[in-house]
């Protein structure tokens, strides 16, 4: 890809550069030398672009991510295309496929720009009860928020499908109607987008454009395989990184030997504690499983990791709509957020397409359990696929979050090798608040369904909510068994339809795993900056906040460092 990214990102981004290209002699640390860095940031993503962008302002910063870049990839560039970077399975898809075991697939991000490279692109910032609760500096959080929305934020385009889900849940009784705002406000809101009126994604990537080039180097198709600990003193201590580049050779970069030189870990809520687990910061007995040594006996690492529960409603539409994705959010007294996506961006040609044997017609996946591939499955799923009729295609979906989920799991490795997914549980609805709030939303979301904005716009006469929730079973899409009563019982419903929205959290939380300025306690120099060190996701979708925490804990580190001559 990065040979087809133009003149132009070369020109703009002329530190970005091949892991191949990197020479590990010239970086060894031990004596002092200059080519070793002051801060390591693995995972150049939501938080990672934006924290490297802020640190090279005075330091020198080394940053690896293990994808390619965003540039030239039409797939991630353009909204119409948005399904298709989830459907596409291959080893250089900008996203890595997951199932957990709950049955419900999922998606990580590996390109540079992390999952802004590959999400639906909503912006809104968290709760001013979040920002107290998690400590921060709530000035430099006002600052850092517009210093993201200024380079790569954009208003909507908006169109009738969002407009009458707009009425439909002040009809509903979501109100008042707080306009455009980036704020987290009770009611139903109109929020920000990454998406420009062309449709073309602006991604965390480009907020390395504010870098300062002579002190940042980038390194994509890196993956680092382990965190190098110095252990001879009292604490482990964090000297550098292994890692292979795109043609599967090892590398080493370390840190200059002082003291406030930092690894920091910005791989997001699966990579994070994987990454440590697999460098020897974990509970030692699943450790000892696989051999690794133990450099800290860590309960916690992969505990308490949590995925807010998506259920939807499909909306039937008499005839084509116009593709969008979430633009209006109603965030309720509940405890559970709507939201809402129409169209479908693909050519007729491509709704035809398997892609793999994964299908992307409703912006989740849909795919045969692994133990059934065989031939004649995915051949038999093949010709479902084509024999779908067009109007599966007309229509859109509210979709009903649950925010802050009581109900947690935890992360494992299954293996050494950091290219395969751990083994993850979420847990969905084992609490049972959860589920009550889900029973009450999906009432609410019916509501707005049946609402008279949405019988004007879809053409299709008001429907039974058993009818509304029998067409969203078959439309649904995990590895969960259906069960007759799916739609006479919400609760039913609600466990068998459950999908996910890619908000996952936690695993490496405050508290427990890293300290409240993020340090990981029990290690010197080495640092946690993603969603894994939350216990909730911020706001009704988190990427706002994640962007921002990479700016707020770059600025912080600076000025901690520098006081007043800190260039942030």
């Amino acid at each position: 890809i990065f040979c087809n990214a133009g003149k132009y990102s070369e020109y703009r981004y002329p530190f970005i550069q091949k892991a191949s290209t990197f020479s590990s002699s010239l970086s060894f640390s031990s004596n002092g030398v200059n080519n070793a860095y002051d801060y390591i940031i693995v995972g150049g993503g939501t938080a990672g672009c934006p924290l490297a962008a802020t640190l090279s302002q005075n330091f020198s910063v080394l940053l690896l991510e293990r994808g390619g870049v965003p540039f030239a990839n039409a797939n991630v560039s353009f909204l119409a295309n948005f399904h298709l970077t989830l459907a596409d399975l291959s080893k250089t898809s900008a996203s890595q496929f997951f199932s957990s075991t709950d049955g419900v697939l999922n998606s990580r991000a590996r390109v540079l720009g992390g999952g802004t490279c590959i999400n639906a692109g909503f912006y809104t910032r968290a709760s001013p009860e979040f920002i107290r609760k998690v400590g921060w500096d709530e000035k430099l959080v006002s600052e850092s928020y517009p210093w993201v929305e200024k380079q790569i934020i954009h208003r909507p385009d908006f169109g009738p499908w969002q407009r009458a889900f707009k009425d439909g849940l002040l009809d509903a009784g979501v109100s008042p109607f707080n306009g455009f705002t980036y704020d987290h406000l009770y009611g139903t809101k109109v929020g920000g987008t990454i998406f420009d009126r062309y449709g073309r994604r602006h991604t965390a990537a480009e907020l390395l454009a504010t870098a300062n080039p002579q002190k940042l180097t980038v390194l994509i198709h890196a993956t680092v395989q382990k965190i190098v600990f110095d252990t001879r003193g009292k604490r482990p201590k964090a000297v550098g990184v292994i890692f292979k580049d795109e043609n599967g050779n090892g590398h080493q970069a370390f840190l200059k030997s002082n003291l406030q030189s930092e690894v920091i870990l910005s791989t997001g809520a699966i990579g994070s504690p994987q990454l440590l687990l697999l460098s020897g910061i974990g509970p030692k007995a699943d450790l000892e499983k696989l051999n690794i040594s133990t450099v800290l006996d860590q309960e916690f690492v992969g505990k308490d990791i949590a995925d807010n529960p998506m259920n939807t409603i499909f909306v039937p539409t008499n005839g084509p709509i116009r593709q969008s994705l979430i633009q209006t959010v109603g965030i309720t007294k509940l405890g559970v957020y709507l939201e809402s996506s129409s169209g479908f961006g693909q050519s007729t040609d491509s709704i035809r397409c398997h892609h793999g044997i994964v299908s992307a017609e409703i912006g989740q996946l849909s795919t045969i359990p692994p133990k059934q591939r065989t031939p004649e499955a995915i051949q038999a799923y093949k010709r479902s696929k084509r024999n779908l009729p067009h109007e599966v295609f007309h229509g859109g979906f509210i979709l009903e979050k649950i925010a802050s989920p009581l109900s947690k799991g935890e992360l494992r490795l299954t293996n050494t090798n950091v290219d395969d997914n751990p083994l993850i549980t979420f847990n969905y609805f084992s609490h049972p608040y959860d589920l009550k709030r889900c029973v009450d939303g999906i009432r609410l979301a019916t509501k707005v369904v049946q609402s008279k904005y949405f019988t004007e716009l879809t053409r299709v006469n008001k429907q039974t909510m058993e009818k509304l929730l029998n067409i969203s079973v078959k439309a649904n899409v995990n590895l969960i068994p259906k069960n007759t009563n799916d739609t006479k019982s919400l609760e039913q419903f609600c466990r068998d339809t459950v999908i996910t929205i890619w908000h996952y959290h936690g695993g490496c939380q405050v508290g427990k795993v890293v300290d409240h300025e993020n340090k990981v306690l029990g290690i010197d120099r080495l640092r946690v900056v993603d969603g894994s060190t939350f216990s909730e996701s911020p706001g009704t979708n988190p990427q706002a906040t994640v962007m921002m925490m990479g700016r707020y804990m770059g600025a912080n580190i600076l000025r901690k460092r520098l006081g007043r001559a800190a260039a942030v």
